[in-house]
């Protein structure tokens, strides 16, 4: 109790912030675009029930209409095949929603090449530099590619070979996902790179991260906000009942210097 005495009295006088990695939510916020021979998921819409009129003279409301992964959200196990049977968004423990978060940053590297894959060599290397990832913690990949984030266009970098965006190599996936960690962040649109769909298999962090019952974290900012290690995030998906993700609001918690 005297802890949580303690961070509370700390979260007041401000010598513990508290950094918003969500994204906002509103319809010009980007969206995955598959193959148009798959199912596509919507915008974010709102749907206006009633604005202090004659609909509802005292109260304003509206009917939300998206997908369970636009914007900041949240990849359950069951979002991917190798998943399916690992649990949805609202069967995810509490307990597994908040964890220490370690931060390995690309953004060099992902300016040069918008192709940039993370690898096995990059994560023993942080590891060597800052010690083992944190257990039931989150790794936080970022690339700068938040910056972009209200721009579609820019965000989603297509050409005529498809999008090109910063991701994880099938082998750094399968790594990941012998980890402890509760999950892996990024602040692209997904979980995998841009070209992911031609990788061998398609979308392997998708497939091993999920697979394993770990979580995803997508569409990130302010990572340049938080140190290396030492900040607490907190991830808030809407516990939809056999829902694959979910919006969500994260958080960080973080010592002020």
């Amino acid at each position: 109790m005297a802890d949580l005495t303690a961070l509370a009295a700390r979260l007041t006088d401000g010598s513990v912030q508290v950094i918003d990695l969500t994204s906002p939510l509103h319809s010009g916020t980007p969206i995955l675009q598959l193959p148009p021979q798959f199912g596509q998921t919507q915008p974010f819409r709102l749907e206006e029930i009633s604005r202090y009129d004659d609909r509802g003279p005292n109260w304003y409301w509206n009917n939300i209409l998206t997908g369970e992964h636009t914007g900041t959200h949240l990849d359950a196990p069951n979002h991917w095949v190798t998943g399916k049977d690992k649990g949805d968004v609202a069967s995810i423990p509490p307990e597994r929603l908040i964890g220490p978060a370690a931060v390995i940053d690309k953004t060099r590297e992902a300016s040069v090449n918008a192709d940039y894959l993370l690898d096995v060599p990059d994560l023993e290397k942080w590891q060597e530099d800052n010690g083992q990832f944190p257990e039931k913690g989150w790794l936080l990949f970022r690339t700068g590619w938040d910056a972009r984030g209200d721009d579609p266009d820019a965000y989603a970098n297509v050409d005529d070979q498809g999008s090109h965006t910063p991701g994880v190599s099938p082998e750094a996936s399968r790594y990941l996902a012998g980890t402890g960690l509760l999950g892996f962040g990024v602040e692209t649109v997904g979980t995998d790179a841009g070209q992911a769909p031609g990788f061998t298999p398609p979308f392997p962090c998708h497939e091993a991260v999920l697979g394993a019952g770990k979580y995803g974290l997508t569409q990130l900012r302010n990572l340049d906000k938080l140190p290396v290690t030492g900040a607490i995030v907190i991830a808030a998906p809407l516990p939809i009942v056999t829902g694959s993700g979910s919006p969500a609001r994260v958080l960080a918690l973080v010592e002020r210097p």
